[in-house]
């Protein structure tokens, strides 16, 4: 009997180790595999299928639909071996962990849980690595395996915070229809989502997530060489291709706007936080292993390619993603759309008083705060016997919340201007902070 709970406890240990629960994911009641199944037929699929519970269905389910999609996610692979032990299909886990580690010779954490189910036959192991054979090989390789430990446990924490309903990011309000994707980092998870924009009026769609490695170091980034992947809303500028990088950063790298407007007035110093791919050497790496960027394996930044476009795509980097309903994000979304609206007819009124109103005292502008930029637009008003106004492509991006801070809103839009002495299209930007219950404007300038 000690044997056999031995086998089972595997995966529960593994995802003991997550903040979430083995109960919340599976029933309690788990059926303990008999050790005979080791070397007896298979288990009779249909039998097993009907013995599931509804979160271990709908786990399988989603699992074989990324495998579907994409028969090289590798990820996905490994997890759905992992489900097939922890149902009781040893034979199967091993089949399938087999198979993927002679697909990917260099994903060591599937070499080890293939590893750990074989040895399982023979010897205790108590969680990932620890079989007596290993303890044996010294304490720089019980290090290497306790980094595979960290990959395995942010993979399945990750993963598993997806499975049952998932609600709407609270950052990804209003897409412009020129934006086809959104990223959104998710720090307390190392997972990366991809969102695809569904139109007006409709939340975003899911299509896509990855698991990722962030910095040494958690928590938002503040000074340069501090380790810390920062946290905020963020676009892709550039493309980097891998033969004119480091092997380090594997296939290729996506730059992202570090610092923004908002940080360098928080006095945030460094930059080079990019997207990129994994030293060419590895598979993948622990889930805090980077100087600050987020890093995929290769293969995935090769995926993630197909949805990004320079210049466009928002990545939006949370310390823990907030989520809400369609109805709340539907509010939020006719709630700032209204101040964005308020906004341009008292300015193109030339309402002086009405359009001040709009903007925080905190307001800052390139040269101006908020008393010199109401000046600065008297002056401008009083020259105008008429203004027409328009704006086109409109994204609104909610930042990322932080504790006991006002909320902020960055607003992106293309700006169409026409006066009796000037006309002018161009690319702005927003800054919009709620303050007592008004979202007001708290920075103006060009994207």
């Amino acid at each position: 009997m000690a044997r056999r709970f031995t086998v089972v406890s595997l995966i529960l240990i593994l995802l003991g180790f997550t903040v979430v629960k083995v109960g919340a994911l599976w029933s309690s009641r788990q059926t303990v595999p008999d050790l005979r199944a080791i070397t007896s037929p298979a288990i009779d699929e249909a039998g097993w299928l009907a013995s599931l519970d509804t979160r271990q269905r709908a786990l399988l389910k989603q699992l074989n639909l990324r495998l579907e999609r994409n028969d090289s996610d590798y990820e996905a692979s490994l997890l759905k071996a992992l489900l097939l032990f922890q149902t009781g299909r040893l034979n199967a886990a091993v089949t399938e962990l087999r198979q993927l580690t002679a697909q990917v010779p260099k994903f060591r954490l599937a070499h080890l849980v293939l590893g750990d189910l074989l040895l399982a036959r023979f010897d205790q192991v108590e969680s990932i690595g620890s079989s007596s054979l290993l303890e044996k090989l010294g304490s720089d390789k019980e290090d290497r395996i306790e980094q595979l430990r960290r990959e395995a446990r942010a993979r399945l924490k990750g993963y598993l915070s997806l499975v049952g309903e998932v609600e709407v990011p609270k950052t990804l309000l209003t897409l412009s229809n020129a934006t086809k994707y959104a990223l959104v980092i998710d720090k307390s998870k190392n997972r990366l989502y991809v969102y695809r924009n569904l139109g007006p009026g409709l939340p975003p769609e899911l299509v896509d997530n990855f698991y990722i490695v962030l910095g040494k170091k958690t928590g938002d980034k503040f000074r340069e060489g501090d380790l810390r992947t920062p946290s905020g809303v963020y676009f892709v500028t550039s493309y980097l291709p891998d033969e004119k990088l480091p092997p380090l950063y594997g296939n290729g790298a996506f730059p992202v706007n570090y610092p923004n407007e908002l940080d360098r007035r928080l006095r945030k110093t460094g930059n080079g936080i990019w997207l990129h791919g994994t030293d060419k050497a590895l598979y993948s790496r622990p889930p805090l292993d980077s100087e600050g960027c987020v890093v995929l394996t290769n293969d995935e930044f090769n995926r993630i390619s197909q949805y990004v476009e320079i210049g466009r795509t928002p990545v939006i980097i949370s310390e823990e993603v907030e989520w809400c309903s369609s109805r709340e994000w539907l509010a939020l979304n006719i709630e700032l759309q209204a101040t964005l609206e308020r906004w341009r007819q008292s300015w193109e009124s030339a309402d002086i008083d009405s359009y001040r109103t709009m903007y925080a005292r905190s307001f800052w502008a390139k040269g101006y705060d908020y008393q010199s930029w109401q000046k600065y637009k008297k002056r401008v008003f009083a020259g105008k016997t008429y203004q027409k106004i328009d704006l086109s492509d409109v994204s609104l991006l909610r930042y990322p919340q932080e504790a006991d801070k006002q909320p902020i809103v960055v607003a992106n839009f293309k700006q169409h201007y026409r006066s009796n002495n000037y006309n002018g299209d161009m690319r702005k930007r927003l800054y919009m902070i709620k303050e007592q219950g008004r979202w007001k404007v708290l920075y103006e300038g060009r994207q």
